[in-house]
């Protein structure tokens, strides 16, 4: 019996494979976790044969689970692997695909059949154990993978929020206990200090431009030298920013931007 652990963040895309696998012989889901940290205890605690572990998940993805584990216990005593993703091959371009199994979501009854034989044909030719330090190597390699914001969660009104594409967002703003988030189709606000929402902006999309402000850099129209080393930033909607000399410096470290002169 085939002990399987279901690792996803999404509860509608847990049900489905746990459906799928309560038809295929052989195989028992003795758990299932909806994050990163969740899935690092509960293969701990569990110690399942099996995992399907998303790979795109918050603040800890599928991979970095793996790489932890292999930190944390060994490489030699994590279960075997099936990778599930929403995206292309494009999501495992770091490491040798073909050295690892993986499921594309969205993914129908006989492509899961697929993935299960190539593992049962491994478990039956390879130690779980050479696979997984296989798999370690390869990662540990590839290095781990930024992830960055891709919504928000904003308030709209008194009792309602919304998640906010950052792709929309045109500038952010410092605004006491909270951050001000302009896009074209009106201002919204999220609770906590600028610097926490930077942090989680891709750097090569978004330049902060004095202590209380960040552009997206497609917003821009351009940039005006001023005084004392100072540049305006005129956005595409007309408003007129300032640049400070200070964060123009610090831009010259910044990845995806270069300064001339």
């Amino acid at each position: 019996m085939i002990r399987v652990l279901i690792v996803d963040d999404e509860e509608p895309a847990r049900s489905k494979l746990a459906g799928f696998l309560a038809d295929e012989e052989g195989l028992e889901v003795v758990g299932e976790a909806a994050d990163g940290n969740a899935a690092i205890h509960a293969i701990l605690d569990l110690d399942p044969d099996l995992v399907f572990l998303d790979i795109q998940m918050p603040h800890l993805d599928g991979l970095e689970v793996v790489r932890r584990l292999g930190r944390q216990v060994g490489y030699r005593a994590v279960p075997w692997i099936v990778f599930v993703t929403a995206y292309d091959e494009h999501a495992l371009a770091a490491f040798d695909v073909q050295a690892i199994d993986y499921l594309l979501k969205p993914y129908a009854r006989r492509r899961l059949g697929q993935a299960l034989a190539r593992v049962r044909g491994r478990m039956e030719t390879e130690q779980r154990a050479e696979s997984a330090e296989r798999l370690g190597r390869l990662l540990e390699k590839a290095g781990p993978r930024v992830q960055y914001l891709e919504h928000i969660l904003v308030k709209k009104a008194i009792h309602r929020e919304i998640l906010l594409p950052v792709s929309e967002i045109d500038l952010l703003r410092a605004k006491g206990n909270y951050v001000e988030l302009v896009t074209g189709k009106g201002s919204y606000a999220c609770r906590g200090p600028l610097s926490k929402v930077v942090a989680g902006l891709d750097p090569s999309l978004f330049l902060k431009i004095n202590r209380g402000e960040m552009v997206r850099l497609a917003a821009v129209e351009e940039f005006q030298p001023w005084f004392r080393g100072d540049y305006r930033v005129v956005m595409k909607n007309g408003e007129v920013l300032n640049w400070s000399r200070r964060y123009r410096a610090r831009t010259r470290e910044q990845p995806g931007f270069t300064l001339g002169g």
